[in-house]
């Protein structure tokens, strides 16, 4: 061996389990995790998602079991989304004000069964609107002032109802602001606000339009409020705009295409960062390992502790149960 071989070597560390777990850097638990659920009108609903393997639609009266399971397992919040049938949609989307709508009628029966764990609404038009878009439309136009008059409603209506954190994913200019201003005002100002402040406008939310029945709904795309996937900078903007405006914490979606925003969103603000494994990428993983081109428990455990390490404080993610099932064994 050469005298001039590198006394430093990178490999001593990582030649013994304790070792590696010694100087392991990130670590994934339970508490980093968001659990999606979907809810569908009815009774003894457990409805699977095709596009979806091992993801369903409940009804309330399921969705509780389900809730309770979480708490068990110390997953600290629930995210909800409804599945609105089409008779209950309209140009307005009137039935998100609706205080006995799908939604708001779970949270009250969760907190009712489960109040100690965290229930974050979402705040936006598409599951509500007959076109499918976050807001509402003149000519073909989503407009950005009028549709968070609606929003701030939506968000009250969601206060009151239970939410611990309501999160809109709407990407309507401002909305941030006003939606803190009228929760302050309606006594609503322990509610939390999670902004998706870099939401973009990704072809990886597929699955998810088919989980909470918007698939063939959507009239255009929403290219003109969504982020372009080829934009950095202006994530950065955006984040700085919905902290100026009273957000408690941010949001990034898609995940995994875009680890290299959040990591920059973490340094630049130092803010709670989370980011969504959103549909498309559960989809593509299961996908893999159920044609046994990957190992499953490996990618799940891998592709979340990325998260982790490009510096997100947690991640809303549908393989959440899973995950933390394994984490308690």
């Amino acid at each position: 061996m050469s005298a001039k071989f590198p006394s430093t070597r990178l490999r001593r560390p990582r030649s013994s389990d304790w070792s590696r777990r010694m100087i392991q850097e990130h670590i994934l638990t339970p508490n980093d995790l968001i659990w999606p659920l979907f809810i569908s009108e009815g009774s003894n609903v457990k409805d699977p998602v095709t596009s979806m393997p091992g993801v369903f639609r409940f009804s309330v009266d399921n969705l509780i079991a389900e809730v309770k399971h979480a708490k068990a397992l110390g997953i600290p919040c629930i995210a909800l989304f409804p599945n609105t049938p089409a008779s209950l949609r309209s140009e307005r989307g009137d039935e998100a004000l609706n205080p006995d709508n799908l939604i708001n009628t779970a949270m009250r029966a969760i907190k009712d069964a489960v109040p100690d764990i965290g229930v974050l609404a979402d705040v936006a038009l598409d599951p509500y609107t007959s076109h499918g878009q976050d807001g509402l439309l003149e000519n073909g136009h989503v407009l950005n002032d009028e549709t968070i008059g609606v929003l701030v409603q939506q968000a009250v209506v969601q206060a009151e109802a239970g939410a611990d954190i309501v999160a809109p994913s709407d990407m309507m200019d401002g909305r941030i602001g006003a939606i803190r201003g009228e929760l302050d005002k309606a006594g609503y100002a322990h509610v939390q606000i999670m902004a998706y402040s870099a939401k973009y406008a990704s072809a990886f939310y597929g699955p998810f339009r088919d989980a909470v029945g918007s698939t063939g709904v959507l009239s255009g795309d929403k290219k003109t409020y969504q982020m372009d996937p080829a934009n950095r900078l202006e994530a950065l903007r955006e984040v700085e705009l919905d902290i100026a405006e009273g957000a408690d914490s941010v949001m990034v979606k898609p995940g995994m295409p875009y680890l290299d925003i959040i990591r920059e969103i973490k340094d630049a603000f130092k803010v709670p960062t989370f980011a969504y494994q959103v549909s498309g990428e559960y989809a593509m993983l299961v996908a893999a390992a159920n044609n046994g081109w990957l190992d499953r428990d490996k990618v799940i455990a891998e592709a979340l502790l990325s998260f982790k390490r490009a510096g997100a404080d947690g991640i809303l993610t549908y393989f959440a149960r899973e995950i933390a099932e394994k984490m308690n064994d």
